[in-house]
């Protein structure tokens, strides 16, 4: 397994890593494809206490609760489920952000939270203050560093600009190519790391079958799949070629991949043992999606 500095920290982070919302309620089930991952070399495990209603927290530190410095623990603040349970709203407020992480240190059972991400974002948010929430949180010594998961260019740029975040999350595949506009360039010249989740954009990239997707045909889905089939050989799979795909980019730290049983974690491995992709091999499949730009939020 190769592991990559996560943008200015100390935090040296698998290049394929646990997303742990696909995890189910059986928390027995769940610590022991969690442990194997560990066993395999995966060291980042990213969950959020929006995850079912926070057991997904639950569920990793159980898990963990005897290796803890053995793993690298992400979670994420900012959806504040409302009391009747019907929902979520966002707040990025400085005083939720800081009653929200005690929550999220007694479900995991830990003193700190390795990397404590904002989970999601608006260019009308009162960005400062939720900074201000994360400088005194890293301080105080409860989260080791934070970073932001979001898609939106304007909210990026401001973050970039104005916080000590050390990584970023964003929706990439060969099928949304759209930080590859700006982002993940942008990023790199920060000195922010990328984790890229949706490798595999819902399976359409493995073999299920074609549906529309983003600004993507049916037909064209299924031209981007047959590509990457194509590149699959006897010494490569599907899941392989897509993501390498996301990790050619010298921005993204590490592919976050869901993985909810044995034969995922099989796959998610295998990323990590495949050769990157040749130029030849990238241009193949860039020729074979568009690209794609975001239309909002720029």
């Amino acid at each position: 397994m190769k592991y990559n500095t996560l943008g200015n920290s100390d935090l040296k982070v698998s290049e394929v890593s646990y997303g742990c919302m696909s995890l189910g309620e059986d928390h027995e089930k769940n610590a022991k494809l969690l442990l194997a991952a560990v066993e395999q070399g995966i060291n980042f495990f990213d969950t959020a206490d929006l995850y079912d209603k926070g057991n997904n927290e639950i569920t990793v530190g159980k898990a963990f609760r005897g290796i803890r410095d053995k793993v690298i623990i992400s979670s994420k603040v900012g959806n504040q489920w409302r009391s009747d349970g019907s929902g979520w709203d966002w707040n990025p407020r400085k005083e939720y952000i800081l009653k929200a992480v005690e929550d999220s240190l007694k479900r995991l059972q830990t003193d700190y939270i390795d990397l404590y991400q904002l989970h999601g974002g608006t260019i009308d948010d009162p960005i400062d203050e939720t900074i201000e929430a994360f400088e005194l949180l890293q301080q105080q010594g409860k989260i080791r560093f934070y970073g932001i998961s979001s898609i939106r260019p304007n909210v990026i740029r401001e973050w970039v600009k104005r916080s000590s975040i050390v990584s970023l999350m964003m929706q990439y595949s060969l099928l949304d190519r759209r930080p590859e506009e700006e982002c993940l360039d942008l990023a790199q010249q920060h000195g922010v790391s990328v984790l890229a989740r949706g490798a595999y954009a819902k399976g359409l990239l493995l073999g299920k079958p074609a549906t529309p997707y983003l600004a993507h045909t049916a037909e064209e889905v299924e031209r981007a799949a047959r590509k990457i089939r194509s590149l699959a050989d006897t010494n490569r799979t599907a899941a392989q070629v897509a993501g390498r795909y996301v990790l050619h980019h010298p921005a993204v730290a590490s592919a976050v991949l869901g993985i909810r049983i044995r034969s995922h974690l099989h796959d998610a491995i295998a990323i990590s043992l495949a050769n990157p992709l040749s130029a030849e091999d990238l241009e193949k499949l860039r020729n074979s999606a568009k690209p794609v730009v975001y239309e909002e939020h720029r």
